[in-house]
């Protein structure tokens, strides 16, 4: 049986290499050395393993070869497949929501969306805004109530981390979202399942749009 501290030692070194991943600190194809690693992250290597396992099943890493585990890429492929889900999910999700009884919290968040100043794009307010949008997430999921549903958003939303960094330096991206999201919010509140879809569509197409057109672009 795995002891508490072995436990506890796992989840840290899971959360450090996920927040990595996410942030772009380790890239596609950067290679997990099981000794190099633990050492890094101040843990012994059957932690180190188990992070590891994690990570994979996330689809976040993979064997390389038997003793080598890298980073998984992201192409265009990968992207519009990852969107392909997250529209299903999402657009289900806002139509659901809609059709609950409480929903005075999105009227609150529709009001705080009319409030983001995202025109000059800095990162700051990025960050703010990237904030909301997980409040925003999850008080989606908690109007849902449904745990099937939430635990596929909250799949597609670990790969959704990496992938929205190709847009953050884009601030008529970042204005047009801000826009977006009050929308969908606003439908929300309202009760309005057909528009909070709809809306929720229009928004990622757009920002499928966006990713890919910054995935073309010359560095």
């Amino acid at each position: 049986m795995t002891d508490a501290p072995a436990r506890y030692a796992g989840v840290r070194a899971y959360e450090a290499l996920l927040a990595e991943i996410q942030d772009g600190t380790l890239r596609p194809g950067a290679v997990l050395g099981e000794v190099e690693q633990a050492a890094r992250l101040g843990v012994s290597r059957t932690p180190l393993r188990e992070a590891l396992r994690r990570l994979a099943a996330d689809g976040l890493v993979e064997q390389a070869s038997p003793r080598v585990t890298v980073v998984t890429g992201i192409d265009a492929s990968d992207i519009r497949a990852l969107f392909a889900v997250r529209r299903a999910l999402e657009e289900t999700a806002a139509r659901l929501a809609a059709q609950t009884t409480e929903r005075s919290v999105f009227a609150a968040l529709a009001a705080e969306f009319a409030t983001v100043d995202a025109g000059d794009g800095p990162t700051a307010d990025a960050d703010a805004y990237y904030a909301l949008i997980a409040r925003f997430d999850a008080e989606l999921d908690a109007a849902v109530a449904n745990d099937y549903l939430t635990s596929a958003l909250r799949t597609v939303r670990t790969h959704l981390v990496r992938v929205r960094r190709l847009a953050r330096d884009k601030p008529e991206r970042l204005a047009a979202s801000v826009s977006e999201h009050h929308l969908i919010a606003s439908a929300i509140a309202r009760g309005d399942a057909d528009l909070a879809a709809h809306a929720t569509h229009v928004h990622l197409h757009n920002a499928l749009t966006s990713i890919l057109d910054s995935l073309e672009a010359p560095e």
